[in-house]
């Protein structure tokens, strides 16, 4: 999968492949890794919290509202897709690639 793939419009949300890697000591946004965006939360994959965590760093890290980031496929599974509303492709990317830089 291609950058351009994993950050796609769908819709009138974007929508963004990530792979997840719960439990790291740190929480961070890697970059492109694998065909996904990778990201690593300190929470466990149990009762949700690790997805929680997966929006919950997203919404900061693009600058969104929580309640515009959500899980849409794979909530299960290390590989998600999360939908973004009130971005543009332009922006989501943008911003993403900003938060690698920092970490």
């Amino acid at each position: 999968m291609t950058g351009d793939q994993l950050v796609r419009q769908h819709g009138s949300a974007v929508r963004v492949t990530v792979r997840v890697q719960p439990r790291s000591s740190r929480e961070a946004i890697e970059g492109e890794h694998g065909g996904a965006w990778r990201i690593r939360v300190r929470a466990a994959p149990v009762e949700g919290a690790a997805n929680d965590a997966v929006c919950a760093l997203l919404s900061k890290a693009l600058e969104l509202p929580r309640g515009a980031v959500r899980i849409v496929s794979g909530a299960s599974g290390r590989n998600k897709v999360v939908e973004l509303d009130g971005l543009s492709v332009a922006v989501a990317r943008a911003r993403l690639a900003a938060a690698t830089e920092v970490h």
